[in-house]
């Protein structure tokens, strides 16, 4: 070989190993896109995604009081109370009574009954003073509700808990599926929800932000999905991945012809197919008053309702609403919303909550 070739050739295999180099340097700087993993066998339809659950969840805060956080609602019953009461009981004073309950979302119909029992055991037992009679309104109140009637939520024995929450849009229906998901995780439970509001828009993103506050996987489509199919992948999610809780969000309106009741009735109907679901939560903004009672007389039907989430009753609620609907539906309130954190959110109890606004 000519001496003049040597160095050409050394010249360039240098060259070579310098772009080789330079070339494994551009993978491995920081920020590259990472190379995306086939999907596991076992995740279904090839359409479903999964969002990482939170490194770190945020820690349990210190929770005020009810009675602290029903402040809003609680003024409006108890200075209107105290008017009426400043004074020994009269006509007048159960016509008072009557009247504020009424102002208070019980319905005209409960706040007459109750008036007419609290003038008869007033009268029984002779309280005369505000206090006295503040407490007879307690228990009448309290009795309103069903004491014997089972709030606890519904878990399965074996395969993924399902529970189905609706509402119409505005309630705070995501907000609370991402509350549940968080006390879920705080129980060591593992949770999956399930985006199947495919037609409000960025419903999926609000809801991924939720589940990974509250260290959940999420189940979603492209937008405008058809519900029932997110439904179904993510039932079949939560079976492949031995989840404990599937919860599933679901439309408040629709941009179609196709009646919103019909929509949900169809998802539950295949979710049922796949297993049972344990509850189906309607969830009510207690500031709604009594168009929140017209809202659960529809949705009861359609989705067979277990149970009512009431929230925003922090706020310009009356709390009176919650009575009506328990009375005049027999559906049983199982968690009150009580703030926008992400861990206002309670067990309802009758007697705790009565105490709380009247106090």
């Amino acid at each position: 070989m000519p001496e003049g070739i040597v160095p050409e050739l050394l010249i360039v295999a240098v060259f070579v190993v310098l772009i080789a180099i330079a070339w494994i340097g551009v993978r491995r700087r920081p920020g590259a896109p990472p190379e995306i993993p086939e999907r596991p066998p076992e995740e279904p339809m090839g359409r479903t995604v999964e969002a990482e659950v939170a490194p770190e969840v945020e820690p349990l805060a210190e929770a005020p009081s009810l009675r602290t956080r029903l402040a809003r609602s609680r003024t409006f019953l108890t200075d209107r109370l105290a008017q009426t009461l400043g004074r020994a009981p009269d006509d007048e004073t159960w016509e008072d009574i009557e009247a504020t309950l009424i102002q208070a979302d019980v319905g005209v119909g409960f706040a007459t009954e109750l008036a007419d029992e609290l003038r008869a055991a007033a009268r029984e037992k002779r309280a005369t003073t505000p206090d006295e009679v503040r407490s007879l309104l307690s228990e009448r109140l309290v009795a309103g509700f069903d004491g014997e009637r089972d709030r606890a939520l519904l878990f399965s024995p074996d395969g993924p808990t399902v529970w189905l929450v609706v509402g119409v849009n505005g309630t705070g229906k995501t907000t609370t599926i991402g509350k549940l998901a968080r006390d879920l995780f705080l129980r060591e439970r593992s949770v999956a929800v399930a985006a199947a509001d495919t037609f409000r828009a960025a419903a999926d993103e609000q809801l991924g932000i939720w589940a990974q506050r509250s260290g959940a996987q999420i189940v979603k489509h492209q937008p405008g999905a058809d519900p029932g199919a997110v439904a179904f992948d993510a039932y079949q999610f939560a079976r492949a991945r031995k989840i404990d809780v599937l919860i599933v969000d679901t439309a408040g309106r629709l941009h179609t012809k196709t009646p919103l009741m019909d929509e949900l009735a169809k998802v539950r109907r295949v979710l049922e197919k796949e297993g049972a679901v344990q509850e189906s939560l309607l969830v009510i903004d207690a500031t709604a008053g009594q168009n929140g009672l017209v809202q659960a007389r529809e949705f009861a039907s359609a989705t067979g309702v277990t149970g009512i989430v009431l929230t925003k009753l922090d706020g310009t609620a009356k709390g009176g609403i919650a009575l009506a609907i328990e009375r005049e539906l027999g559906i049983p309130i199982k968690l009150i919303g009580v703030g926008e954190g992400i861990d206002d959110l309670e067990p309802f109890e009758p007697k705790a909550f009565v105490d709380a606004l009247l106090s």
